[in-house]
């Protein structure tokens, strides 16, 4: 069991997200929550699922020089893609209206990363999974943007709030992804880790 495996382990999750920090206690274990702020540019002409990638080791990066021996850092991010364009957190209402409609009646595709970070070694991955959503209409969309406010999600939502009850119709792929953490492949990472 994982739970044994990390009893003499630190595990320091550095992310304010609380989908993440929800997803985190479901695999019962124990952790803190540490917090960077993090530049999340990439390079132009990367691939999507290199730049979830890419971000996730440039996070657990800002806490290389702070890790003993016994710490086991988990960072990841999560990236919306609409037509092979990336969907950020929107900076506004304005923006995050644009995004939801670019999602209507269509479908797109979430990539999240995780890495695993020890003093001694590094394990990154991702998962991807494909969501189809339903017409929205405008009053669906601005009912969903004043009243969840979603600045801090990639694509301006979060499929486990109001917006996915009412509108996802079809997903290919791990729930967990879509909301940020795909605790199947976390878990085996950290297995890894603890036993490396």
């Amino acid at each position: 069991m994982l739970q044994n495996l990390l009893q003499h382990k630190n595990l320091i999750l550095a992310s304010q997200s609380p989908r993440r920090q929800e997803l985190l206690k479901a695999l019962e274990v124990d952790f803190e929550v540490r917090l960077k702020p993090i530049d999340e540019s990439y390079p132009a002409g990367m691939q999507p699922a290199e730049i979830a990638k890419y971000i996730a080791k440039k996070k657990a990066a800002a806490f290389l020089n702070e890790l003993t021996d016994d710490t086991i850092l988990i960072t990841g991010d999560t990236l919306v893609f609409k037509d092979e364009q990336a969907l950020g957190k929107p900076k506004d209402a304005e923006e995050a209206t644009r995004m939801l409609q670019s999602l209507s009646g269509t479908s797109h595709e979430v990539i999240s990363s995780v890495c695993v970070t020890t003093s001694k070694q590094q394990w990154v991955t991702h998962d991807s999974a494909t969501v189809h959503f339903r017409v929205f209409s405008e009053a669906e969309v601005q009912h969903y943007i004043n009243t969840y406010k979603p600045f801090d999600k990639a694509g301006a939502y979060g499929i486990q709030e109001w917006i996915g009850h009412i509108a996802l119709l079809k997903l290919e792929g791990s729930y967990n992804t879509v909301m940020g953490m795909p605790t199947q492949k976390l878990y085996s990472l950290l297995e890894i880790a603890a036993t490396a």
